[in-house]
């Protein structure tokens, strides 16, 4: 039997951030039931830092994660955690007047904001059809993430503090017991104080094993493949995304990553892409580009858990005590990460949200478990 002041289930990188953020002050122990840290929703994920993605309480968690990923703490020494990229919203048989409105919204969220006009757009996406051009809005800061390099470096420095991840250990048991919690997992037995429901797709069973009430987790597979740019130099192009979200592409060491921004509900899995999803995102490109989708070298999915809100689920039970939820990230998981741990490690050491924190507006109550039984509706800047 292994004990633990803190367990936290999952090993993506909202578990891992929080392991490590916490893992200063207490026993940590990361329980993951594949054998590798971050195999589903981490690993799969063309993660960009964004200060103009997401709903209110996600733009200020990521603007609240900015210093860290610009200015990365020592246990990143050495590593590049972002690369520039920038994100182009472009408009596509869309009202310039609609444009404006947007560069306006977003141009208050991120320094550099401003409108392009389609005679902009071509000249640093070439491929996009002039006719369906009305101009776009760009986010030059926008930064594309190393996944791997973050997911290792939280793990790195939770073990420097002498937390572990125990791999191959899925959850089937969990029971309260005089000092905490028992976790019965198949690579044996932890015994801790505070249980954390990190699981991604998983949150709501764990909830469930735990006897505690769902939050109405759902997740949403997201495809992605890779397709040649076809003589293209592609390296210096911004993400490229449509404003009504329909598709997706950026370049991808020479290709071009393309994604039909599906978010089709499905039960937590190993999700594995499906062809009509990659013809789709085909079939978008090809009518607003100038490019013909001859092969696809690659195509994986993955999966993004959103809570009915689209705000992630930060908080204890209200109901059972020393269970502690940090769920519900969605696509926003790394570019939030940094932020959210640091939020999630005050609400377990029984401190206030950090003070930058509460200076961008996030609440507690604004990502609590239990705003979900307050009237169907979220509080705080969540509600927004």
């Amino acid at each position: 039997m292994q004990v633990a002041d803190i367990a936290v289930i999952g090993a993506g990188v909202a578990g891992a951030s929080l392991a490590w953020a916490i893992a200063p002050q207490r026993r940590v122990l990361v329980l993951e039931r594949e054998a590798q840290p971050g195999y589903h929703a981490s690993g799969r994920s063309a993660a960009q830092f964004s200060e103009t993605y997401g709903n209110a309480v996600v733009r200020a968690l990521s603007s609240g994660s900015r210093d860290f990923y610009f200015r990365p703490p020592r246990d990143f020494d050495g590593y590049a955690l972002t690369g520039p990229r920038g994100t182009m919203m472009v408009g596509l048989d869309e009202d310039p007047a609609m444009l404006d409105r947007l560069a306006e919204e977003v141009s208050a969220l991120s320094p550099g904001v401003r409108r392009l006009t389609p005679d902009e757009v071509l000249a640093r996406v070439p491929i996009l059809r002039p006719e369906r051009v009305t101009g776009a809005v760009i986010e030059p800061e926008a930064r594309d993430i190393d996944t791997n390099v973050v997911l290792q470096g939280f793990l790195r420095g939770l073990r420097r503090e002498g937390g572990d991840v125990l791999t191959d250990a899925e959850v089937t048991g969990l029971s309260r017991t005089a000092g905490g919690w028992r976790v019965e997992t198949r690579a044996g037995t932890v015994e801790a104080g505070i249980v954390v429901n990190a699981a991604g797709a998983w949150a709501d069973r764990i909830a469930a094993l735990a006897g505690a009430h769902a939050v109405g987790l759902t997740p949403k597979r997201r495809t992605a493949c890779l397709i040649d740019a076809q003589g293209h130099a592609v390296d210096d192009w911004p993400l490229v995304v449509d404003t009504r979200e329909t598709f997706y592409f950026k370049p991808d060491a020479g290709k071009l990553l393309l994604s039909p921004a599906d978010e089709t509900p499905t039960e937590p899995c190993d999700a594995q892409p499906e062809e009509l999803d990659v013809a789709i995102a085909a079939d978008r490109l090809e009518r607003a580009t100038t490019l013909a989708v001859r092969r696809v070298s690659h195509r994986w999915a993955g999966l993004r858990t959103f809570a009915a809100d689209k705000t992630p689920v930060v908080g204890f039970d209200d109901d059972l005590p020393g269970f502690f939820w940090l769920a519900g990230q969605g696509g926003y998981g790394f570019q939030t990460a940094p932020a959210m741990a640091r939020l999630a490690a005050a609400l377990l050491l029984g401190d206030a949200v950090p003070d930058d924190l509460q200076g961008l507006g996030i609440t507690a109550d604004a990502l609590a478990p239990g705003r979900f039984t307050r009237n169907g509706t979220a509080a705080g800047i969540g509600a927004s």
